[in-house]
């Protein structure tokens, strides 16, 4: 919501009375809430009414009521790459050895497209903020980061936009092709300008930059260790892929003589700057120091169910005091940007560890509020005064819910994909169903051409 023109208070909007209401803490919010100058001010329990008159009101009585969906780890690029055949059935590494020479063709028009498919379909799940990991700059693409700020902006979405790196190649040991490395001081020094340009602070930051060169077994431990420095200096976010396979784990070891956990030890990343897209094969004493430390995982259970990468020991990273959320992670091995569908299948693997009586509530925690938390972002995944007014609202109208009886539960169990409304700052985003002024057929027209383009070369 914004002020209006003649300088009076901010206009009020009260989303009054929803079928159910998911606050991620211990409020209830059974009556609704409201919002002003694009944050929530007032939390209502059943019966009670707004404070102030509202200017406006929006009946939430067809609705399940939830904060705005937070993604930790996503690659917006592998739009173009889902579901192709050559790596459909293939581990990690084999997986990214085929992709690499067909990612090294995109273009920056290649990329606006790309991105923008990942962040509707994110914003249409319910997603509100969306942390993406870039690496790849190869010749003509060197100003990528900028490319996918302006498609941010333009549709209206929090993101946090990691400058990443491949520092690494195969000519040294590393698993990238040549082609798609960059020299130490392009990487920093860029980092440095995009931190400058577009990094925004405070809680109602719309983009922000965080540095995130791509893996051990793509980078030197020379652009590790600068980086951690630069995110110090510059008191940015650090990411990295970490632990996500056993393959990993045994070329850390060849590679460098250490253990995934040592390794970001010994470049300055066991931080409470720092978090790690999946985070899988630790040990207890590992999952101990990452606690102790504060850094965070993101969880990315599709995509290593699709590559049968493992399952992370989420219940005992959060027990050590991991902070823990969810990421949809790259759409060339999910392959979906669809946030909700991932806080199911968070819940579904998670009980195949630990028991059937993992909440369902505690899986829309670690999509929200967990996540809001692993991108240092307190002001985001909670319906309480003073949060960013950043919510989803789910319809359970479709046949799929009928019969259904707990409407939060509905929401996993019966598996919602689709928001109704999305609400960014204030502001909607989502309206019945679909984004105001985005051309939805032409972009799927021209996505998929550019997609057939790519892996013809």
């Amino acid at each position: 919501m914004t002020s209006s023109p003649s300088g009076n208070a901010p206009t009020r909007l009260w989303i009054r009375n929803p079928q159910a209401a998911f606050t991620a803490n211990a409020l209830d919010a059974s009556g609704g809430l409201v919002v002003s100058d694009g944050v929530i001010v007032e939390v209502l329990a059943a019966g009670q009414q707004p404070s102030v008159p509202c200017q406006e009101t929006f009946d939430a009585g067809n609705h399940v009521l939830t904060p705005g969906l937070v993604n930790t780890h996503h690659h917006f690029y592998q739009t173009l790459t889902r579901a192709w055949g050559p790596v459909a059935n293939a581990p990690l590494f084999p997986w990214l050895q085929n992709l690499y020479p067909v990612w090294a063709r995109l273009t920056p028009r290649d990329l606006e497209l790309a991105t923008t498919v990942a962040l509707a379909e994110l914003l249409l799940s319910g997603c509100t903020t969306a942390a993406d990991h870039h690496y790849l700059f190869p010749d003509g693409l060197e100003h990528a980061i900028d490319v996918e700020v302006d498609v941010v902006r333009r549709l209206g979405m929090r993101a946090t936009l990691t400058r990443g790196s491949m520092t690494l190649g195969t000519d040294d040991g590393g698993l990238p092709p040549q082609s798609t490395v960059q020299a130490p001081e392009v990487v920093l020094a860029d980092s440095e300008r995009l931190i400058g340009e577009y990094h925004e602070r405070g809680s109602d930051a719309m983009v922000q930059i965080a540095l995130a060169p791509c893996s051990p077994f793509s980078v030197t431990k020379e652009i590790m260790a600068e980086s951690a420095l630069l995110a110090e200096r510059l008191d940015v976010r650090l990411h990295t892929h970490l632990a996500e396979t056993l393959d990993e784990e045994d070329f850390c070891k060849k590679m460098f003589g250490l253990r995934t956990v040592d390794y970001l030890d010994s470049v300055g990343w066991l931080t409470d700057r720092t978090w790690l897209g999946h985070g899988i094969h630790f040990t207890n004493a590992e999952i101990a120091r990452l606690g102790a430390a504060g850094t965070a995982v993101a969880h990315c259970p599709t995509s290593n169910m699709r590559l049968a990468s493992g399952t992370a020991r989420v219940l005992e990273l959060e027990d050590a005091g991991v902070p823990v959320g969810l990421g949809v992670d790259g759409s060339a091995s999910n392959d979906a940007s669809n946030m909700i569908l991932e806080a199911r299948q968070a819940l579904y693997l998670q009980r195949l560890r630990y028991g059937a009586d993992v909440p369902v509530e505690r899986a829309l925690g670690w999509a929200t509020r967990g996540s809001a938390a692993v991108l240092g972002r307190p002001g985001l995944g909670q319906l309480a005064p003073g949060m960013q007014a950043d919510l989803a609202l789910f319809r359970l109208d479709d046949l799929r819910f009928s019969g259904s009886h707990d409407p939060i539960a509905a929401l996993l169990l019966c598996a919602a994909d689709r928001a109704d409304r999305v609400m960014v700052g204030g502001r909607w985003r989502v309206v019945d169903g679909q984004i105001p002024g985005l051309d939805i057929t032409g972009l799927i027209s021209e996505h998929s051409a550019a997609a057939r383009r790519l892996v013809w070369g």
